[in-house]
């Protein structure tokens, strides 16, 4: 694995976070001298890396503290308000969402760096001694959403109930949680996409945000589905022992277990590097940390850990052997002068 150098070492004493403006909760006073970082699973594996790379390169400080939350659940943490307590970063892959942003500012999280570090795949995916399903968005939205197109709950059983080419197994997906990016890259890549080829869908759209996205986006309750928590690596498991199901989750996740498992393709393209790195691929979607900038002075170590991020997420990085897709050349350009001038996110581009 590539070792690096910090771009600077890191002579920040541990300063109280009181000035932060975190006067609501009690804070006040407290210090930390450990990075904390929360989020999703999918980003995990890459924030625990340059961790690993972070202490490898600076003696004495101590490892971040990476916790695996969900993307969901890890925005409620760190826009929860600024202080010791509270995370430095939010690891995301998904953007931040405009009430996330909303919510941070009104407990005084107002200065927010977003930083696209990489790229990832909402992979599909079988046992190896799978059936070798094709699927398309229509197809999965058709065998997931609770009520298709606004018609009635969900009674297809077996995939060839929803389209004849295919086997007739149980519909059976282990699947991200709500709390989960993971999730809401579904919803968007995948549900919304096969929703849309309805037309009265794209109408009910203009007519009814909260309904359209009820139809569209809501996943079945009655087993198909199967919530699989935060761990992408029980979803793994799971498809060993049950060689009909699909898994979904991110791309590392697949690449780290081709050993096992299969790629099932989307609209007849399948997950790799390169169908995922140029958006070739349906469910390519970009990874982000978040961070608060007033915790930058304040937290032993955080510039540092930033610096690790960009000087490994290069194509031939220690972040792309670990699993995850570089992003574009532009876009890491773009990255890496985020990380050195802390540009402040501009919450208006937020959906």
């Amino acid at each position: 694995m590539k070792t690096f150098a910090l771009l600077a070492a890191t002579t920040v004493s541990v300063l109280s976070l009181s000035a932060c403006g975190d006067q609501s909760s009690g804070g006040a006073g407290q210090t930390r001298d450990q990075i904390r970082a929360v989020g999703s699973s999918t980003v995990y594996p890459f924030a625990t890396a340059v961790a690993e790379l972070f202490v490898q390169g600076n003696a004495g400080m101590k490892s971040p503290i990476i916790e695996s939350t969900g993307t969901g659940g890890g925005m409620k943490l760190f826009c929860a308000g600024v202080g010791a307590q509270y995370p430095d970063i939010a690891d995301a892959s998904r953007r931040m969402k405009k009430a996330e942003y909303e919510q941070c500012a009104a407990n005084g999280v107002k200065d927010i760096v977003e930083i696209q570090i990489g790229v990832d795949g909402l992979a599909f995916a079988e046992s190896n001694k799978g059936p070798g399903l094709k699927l398309t968005p229509k197809i999965v939205y058709e065998a997931l959403a609770a009520n298709p197109y606004g018609k009635g709950p969900n009674k297809a059983q077996t995939w060839k109930d929803v389209d004849p080419s295919l086997p007739a197994i149980a519909i059976s997906v282990f699947g991200p949680p709500s709390t989960s990016g993971t999730r809401d890259s579904l919803a968007e890549l995948i549900l919304e996409k096969g929703c849309q080829s309805d037309e009265a869908m794209k109408a009910l759209k203009e007519k009814s945000e909260d309904e359209y996205k009820a139809t569209c986006t809501r996943v079945r309750e009655d087993g198909k589905y199967v919530d699989s928590g935060e761990n992408d690596n029980l979803i793994v498991q799971k498809l060993g022992a049950n060689p009909n199901a699909v898994g979904v989750f991110g791309f590392s996740f697949l690449e780290e277990n081709k050993d096992t498992l299969k790629d099932v393709s989307i609209n007849g393209v399948e997950a790799t590097y390169e169908t995922v790195s140029t958006g070739q691929y349906p469910g390519a979607r970009p990874l982000y940390i978040y961070v608060k900038k007033a915790h930058m002075q304040a937290i032993p170590g955080l510039q540092g850990f930033l610096n690790a991020f960009a000087a490994n997420w290069n194509p031939d990085g220690a972040l792309t052997k670990r699993g995850m897709v570089a992003a574009p050349e532009d876009v890491r350009k773009k990255s890496a002068e985020i990380v050195k001038a802390l540009t402040v996110l501009d919450g208006s581009q937020l959906k």
